[in-house]
């Protein structure tokens, strides 16, 4: 090649580099982000831990009960996300993860612990810019106080009443979680002050699962989750009362109920329990998405296995949540959804799964057509020895807000909206949603 074409085609490419880069400037408009990231967020679902040894409190189901597999990129040690968490938290001077220095990023994290004792979670919260945190637990404590902390605890224990034998047979996964199920049933049965499972399903109803509700209310719960995926599939649908009744009346004290049988009554408690939620003002969120476990049954958590229970008359009083909005396979299943008035979805655990940019088409489609519907979550969960919430919360909300402003600016790129309505939209996402949703109070410092 000549000197002269070599240098021509230098200056193509460079021209070409240049417009790349200033087209991805244009991708996201800077303003926009830095109104985005100073908006004070409303977390709709987490995993967080007390600051104290050996909390189990943060799921009904933790995934170090199953056979081992692989985690997404997203949430392994050596995602570079995570170094950078550690800077903005706790004060990290490195750009790897060495052994030696990680551990020097774990000892500023068990001073920083130290030095606020109960005071630590909330402060994990500001340097996150979460205003208030939806807390997925069995139990809360001292240091998870409202407003900052509010109470999501699980439901799914009280609609498997029965001998779950069959589907521990079925699935390794399955036969992993079942007992941490069972255990919580005779926990809300002994809390319902009953040394037994009642006789009759009217009477488990009320004393049981009516019972455990009100309690879960009087504590401060705002949701009942459902991780009811890990356990079967997501297909809910009619039922008869009296066939789920003859069921429970018949195994209640022993023997083990056929599958078809035992789904009839799993699927009447459901219905039941999502309606005693609406009557006391509690939402329903439900997993839909991917789970962790190599025997996890994707097949299961369509987001449209759901459309029964969504369009279920008796259950237009209980408000939805769709949590994790059906992951990357379903967030357009779970997108058609949001037309329903009682169903909302959230886009946590994306930020694990899936890049920011991915993430914003998702979410463009979702704030184009139902936005009073979209609520924001990071999933914050413990991972390993070395990443726990705090880390994983901190890169769910940086690349959030990172979508958020990619769909946004797209949506002022193309026409679509202007910057006060980009605004307006992501404020509703971040925070505005849920305290509708939740009926929360709200500090208005630092919104815009």
């Amino acid at each position: 090649m000549s000197a002269r074409r070599h240098a021509a085609v230098l200056v193509i490419v460079a021209g070409a580099l240049a417009a790349a880069a200033a087209s991805a400037q244009r991708d996201v408009d800077a303003a926009l982000l830095a109104d985005i990231e100073a908006i004070k967020a409303i977390d709709n679902h987490a995993h967080v831990m007390r600051p104290v040894p050996d909390d189990r409190g943060f799921d009904a189901l933790p995934l170090d009960a199953l056979d081992p597999s692989p985690l997404p990129v997203g949430l392994r040690d050596d995602n570079p996300m995570f170094v950078r968490a550690w800077k903005a938290l706790f004060g990290y001077r490195y750009d790897d993860a060495s052994e030696s220095h990680a551990q020097e990023a774990a000892a500023a994290k068990q001073r920083a612990m130290a030095e606020r004792g109960a005071a630590y979670p909330a402060w994990v919260l500001d340097k996150l810019g979460i205003e208030t945190m939806l807390a997925n637990r069995i139990a809360m404590g001292p240091e998870l106080t409202a407003p900052r902390f509010r109470w999501v605890p699980y439901a799914d224990a009280l609609i498997f009443p029965l001998d779950n034998g069959a589907a521990e047979a079925a699935n390794r996964d399955y036969a992993a979680f079942y007992p941490a199920e069972e255990k919580l049933l005779q926990q809300y049965v002994a809390e319902s002050r009953l040394s037994a499972l009642p006789a009759t399903l009217d009477e488990y109803c009320r004393a049981v699962v009516s019972a455990t509700l009100e309690r879960h209310k009087r504590g401060g719960a705002v949701a009942e989750k459902f991780e009811i995926a890990y356990l079967r599939w997501l297909d809910f649908g009619p039922a008869a009362g009296d066939a789920a009744a003859a069921t429970y009346a018949k195994f209640v004290r022993g023997g083990r109920p056929p599958a078809a049988e035992y789904k009839t009554l799993q699927d009447y408690l459901f219905a039941y329990l999502a309606r005693e939620a609406g009557r006391l003002g509690l939402a329903i969120h439900i997993h839909v998405a991917d789970g962790g476990g190599g025997n996890y049954d994707q097949r299961g958590s369509d987001p449209l296995l759901l459309t029964w229970l969504f369009n279920e008359p008796s259950l237009r009083k209980t408000n939805f949540v769709i949590v994790h909005g059906g992951g990357a396979p379903g967030a357009k299943h779970a997108g058609s959804l949001l037309s329903k008035s009682n169903v909302y979805a959230d886009f946590s655990s994306w930020s694990f799964t899936m890049s920011p940019r991915l993430q914003a088409a998702a979410l463009r489609d979702w704030l184009s057509t139902y936005p009073e519907h979209v609520l924001f979550g990071t999933d914050a969960t413990p991972v390993s020895d070395r990443i726990n919430w705090e880390e994983t919360g901190w890169v769910a909300t940086t690349t959030a807000r990172q979508a958020l402003a990619i769909a946004l600016s797209g949506m002022i790129n193309d026409g679509e909206i202007d910057r006060a309505r980009a605004r307006d939209l992501a404020r509703r996402a971040l925070h505005d949603n849920a305290r509708k949703l939740y009926g929360l109070g709200s500090d208005p410092g630092d919104q815009r």
